[in-house]
């Protein structure tokens, strides 16, 4: 697939992701995944950069800096998430709209995820704090992450996660039990929602093993939360 191809899919997968937005649709969602996935799930630096409307030195400074996430593709090179990649678009293209900016429109984009990040008070839990298990580091970074993520969330968020777990549990990719418990979870009001996902217990450690809530925070975010449980 060329260049100009995968720029013109992008397009349309940011198109997809705006019509979402406006009125959810599990069709809409359906397409949006496949296109994604045409393209591997990721995008080039190069591309990536064109699309923010950034130099690709700039765009790599923020990567250095952690600001930016980047994965290793299939093509070995790393490389942008779509979803992050998008995310990071519309909020350059607000700057855009508002006006107050005509350059460096990705610098302020950074500097509010990097003020949100510096907000942050992560929790751990007393019990497992020290410990060298694996399992359990993992699973306080997911305990950590969730209740970082908690006090964001809006019923809008939800909607969506909801919609992700139908396509999971369409695709078989998650067990139909923990399927079940998440809808049950989100069919609660807003404020169990978020103390059902806080907690470290066995229910919570489930559901957290297949989160639909995954990925809705930013990357400096993520990297605190790394920090505290490495």
């Amino acid at each position: 697939m060329g260049i100009k191809e995968r720029e013109r899919i992008l397009e349309n997968v940011a198109r997809l992701v705006r019509a979402e937005e406006k009125a959810p649709n599990l069709e809409i969602a359906a397409v949006r995944e496949d296109l994604e996935s045409q393209l591997g799930g990721t995008v080039s630096r190069a591309m990536s950069a064109r699309l923010l409307g950034v130099s690709h030195t700039a765009l790599n400074h923020w990567i250095t800096l952690g600001d930016v996430p980047v994965v290793i593709a299939k093509n070995g090179r790393k490389e942008i998430p779509i979803p992050a990649l998008l995310d990071l678009r519309e909020r350059v293209e607000e700057q855009r709209r508002s006006g107050r900016r005509r350059l460096h429109m990705l610098e302020p984009v950074v500097t509010e995820a990097r003020r949100r990040a510096e907000r942050m008070r992560p929790r751990i839990p007393e019990a497992g704090r020290d410990s060298a298990d694996p399992h359990r580091k993992a699973e306080l970074r997911g305990l950590v992450y969730h209740r970082a993520l908690a006090p964001q969330l809006r019923r809008p968020t939800i909607e969506a996660a909801a919609r992700k777990l139908e396509r999971w549990k369409r695709e078989g990719r998650i067990d139909p039990r923990h399927a079940e418990v998440w809808e049950e979870t989100f069919d609660l009001p807003m404020a169990e929602i978020r103390k059902v996902i806080r907690a470290d217990d066995e229910r919570g450690r489930d559901l957290r093993q297949n989160s639909p809530l995954a990925g809705l925070l930013s990357e400096p975010e993520r990297r605190k939360i790394l920090e505290k449980v490495p």
